[in-house]
């Protein structure tokens, strides 16, 4: 069952990545998700909640994550299937939810570096694909120009990302049901759980760093944190008290530049 699962996870590996068979709507930007590659690593392995205990840190420490001209230093969607999958199989290695997030980050660190690494090889090798092509189109047989694409381009894809990954899965699998009953030292799961808390909010920090730019911004921001320790209001509620917070500035901005154009 579990090498099922393991394959399953894999392929999802492969279709979340750019270029894929699906496109980079429905892979990259939809399916390499983490929070939803978190949901599909829980669905095939029937732990759900599991995977959206550990989806969401994930989904919040790597929010930041961008690929800008296609450069891929650290593929999240590589590194949310291999770290989910990691936290289910092992679960039962720790005791707490937060040493279980430390497992997804541990998990997540192995995949986002081999994902990383893959993409680079997968690169180099597209280099016999654009020879390919240019031959094609040097002949100027415009009926074979999706051969280069969509035959190699593919295999090339499926080859870098599904094989190394089920390689990766199957290793983890092994090691879960090896430790079968076997606890993690408490010294580990302490260093687990530290950085496990320290990814999310490092992913939050990196956030923040974009979004303000004022010193305004800061007071917003406490404002939302307060609103939601102290006085126990959901991200609804926040959104609502901001929008209308956001209403009510606007319009006395508005007034403000009229009074000022009316003297």
């Amino acid at each position: 069952m579990m090498v099922l699962q393991a394959v399953l996870v894999a392929l999802f590996i492969y279709l979340g990545a750019i270029g894929s068979i699906v496109g980079n709507t429905i892979g990259w930007y939809c399916l390499g998700r983490p929070l939803i590659a978190s949901f599909v690593t829980g669905l095939i392995m029937g732990d759900v909640s599991t995977a959206m205990a550990v989806g969401v840190p994930l989904q919040i420490a790597y929010l930041a994550n961008v690929t800008p001209g296609g450069a891929v230093a650290w593929d999240l969607s590589y590194a949310t299937y291999v770290g989910t999958f990691t936290a289910i199989a092992l679960k039962n290695t720790v005791t707490s939810t937060e040493a279980l997030i430390g497992l997804a980050f541990a998990g997540a660190g192995i995949g986002g570096v081999i994902g990383g690494t893959m993409w680079n090889v997968h690169y180099a090798l597209d280099v016999v694909l654009n020879r390919w092509a240019g031959k094609i189109a040097s002949e100027g047989d415009t009926k074979k120009m999706w051969m280069p694409n969509v035959i190699g381009g593919q295999a090339i894809g499926f080859l870098c990302r599904f094989v190394p990954a089920i390689i990766v899965l199957l290793g983890i699998s092994a090691a879960g049901e090896a430790t079968g009953g076997f606890e993690i030292p408490a010294w580990l799961t302490t260093g687990l759980t530290a950085f496990g808390n320290m990814m999310a909010a490092l992913g939050m920090g990196i956030i923040l760093s974009f979004l303000i730019k004022r010193k305004v911004h800061w007071a917003i921001f406490m404002g939302g944190f307060v609103l939601a320790t102290y006085f126990g209001l959901s991200s609804m509620a926040i959104a609502v008290v901001a929008i209308v917070v956001a209403v009510i500035v606007y319009s006395v901005i508005v007034k403000k530049h009229s009074d000022e154009e009316v003297a």
